[in-house]
């Protein structure tokens, strides 16, 4: 698959994804017990997840292609 393909597609894909879990982190985030220490972890935690799934997309997006030949 080209490069600029396989960009497009990663960024299609990265871009909403980003944002619905930002949603759905909030949304979770406001049924944290109104414990200051545990929405702290909660919001520490899930400001860094959306991190590693990113991280694979990435990856693949900046892969080279197989050669055949």
């Amino acid at each position: 698959m080209p490069p600029r393909i396989k960009k497009l597609i990663g960024f299609s894909l990265f871009l909403p994804g980003l944002i619905v879990y930002f949603f759905a982190a909030a949304a979770l985030g406001e049924r944290v017990p109104d414990f200051q220490l545990m929405k702290a972890a909660y919001f520490l935690v899930a400001g860094v997840a959306w991190a590693f799934p990113a991280k694979f997309l990435i990856q693949w997006m900046h892969a080279e292609p197989n050669k055949k030949g």
